[in-house]
């Protein structure tokens, strides 16, 4: 089979838009965990929309704002993150759209309210290329599994990003983010 320059040089752009893409979810999971609101302003669409379904939550949003509002709310100085994305499968619809699923594995302890979540979930992604770089314009996951518990005291912390990132919360202020789990 001969290929065409064209063809080749189809499929390799095809190629180096995946590799985008995952740079850019990469970087979502990062941004969040760090509490890096600038930047993830600059990967998400201003139209983004969100809906994310876990056990105990359905969060849906409509516009960045209130994505990146969500975000400073929940990842705060009282809390810690990690989630990591993987098993990407990117699908190239056109020049300047695409879609994404990824498996996430994600761990999460809030010491305002001392509960911890962990859990995976399956990401389904939309993403557009605007100006020559990807971005998310839509965002969901459904939760595979998800187990929250209590923490009964509050772990020794050699490093805690977040207490240096994260929004302050006032010491009246509840978290407005913490869903109800039904634990005591």
């Amino acid at each position: 089979m001969t290929l065409s320059i064209e063809e080749l040089a189809r499929q390799v752009q095809v190629l180096r838009d995946i590799e985008e893409i995952k740079r850019l979810k990469h970087a979502y999971f990062r941004c969040i965990d760090t509490a890096n609101l600038e930047e993830l302003r600059r990967i998400t669409h201003p139209e983004v929309t969100t809906c994310y379904i876990g056990g105990s939550y359905r969060i849906e949003l409509t516009n960045q704002d209130e994505f990146i509002e969500m975000i400073a709310s929940s990842f705060n100085s009282e809390s810690v993150g990690r989630h990591n994305g993987h098993h990407p499968e990117i699908e190239i619809l056109s020049e300047t759209e695409a879609t994404g699923k990824w498996y996430l594995h994600d761990d999460f302890s809030n010491f305002r309210v001392m509960f911890r979540t962990e859990g995976t979930a399956i990401y389904e992604d939309r993403y557009v290329k605007v100006d020559g770089r990807w971005l998310i314009k839509h965002q969901s996951y459904w939760r595979i599994y998800e187990k929250v518990e209590r923490i009964e005291k509050k772990p020794k912390l050699t490093i805690h990003k977040l207490a240096e990132t994260g929004r302050k919360l006032p010491p009246e202020m509840p978290d407005p983010n913490v869903p109800n789990t039904g634990v005591e």
